[in-house]
């Protein structure tokens, strides 16, 4: 099992947009069941004021060529390309076995 974590930073304009948190949330949740090899995916929208994010992506896949394979498909490109990268200035990745 593979584990990928990602934490974002939004840009400035849009931290206080709930709108703009729960378009991400639900774009990125809305995965499961539509790419092979993904087992489960969350997004946190609330973090406490002690953080230095703004959303953080918690998903498993069954195996590295499983995250590959979310990495490039259709589905996840349309969310990332619509709903995450025009409002994110930062990101930070983890991917590791679990």
């Amino acid at each position: 099992m593979v584990k990928h974590v990602i934490l974002w930073t939004l840009k400035d304009e849009f931290k206080n947009s709930d709108e703009i948190k729960s378009g991400i949330k639900s774009g990125l949740e809305g995965l499961k069941g539509q790419i092979p090899g993904l087992i489960d995916i969350k997004v946190n929208i609330c973090p406490l004021a002690s953080s230095n994010c703004d959303v953080m992506l918690d998903s498993c896949f069954e195996d590295e060529a499983s995250l590959k394979g979310y990495s490039v498909h259709p589905a996840h490109v349309e969310v990332a390309n619509t709903k995450v990268r025009p409002f994110t200035a930062s990101r930070t990745c983890m991917d590791y076995e679990a």
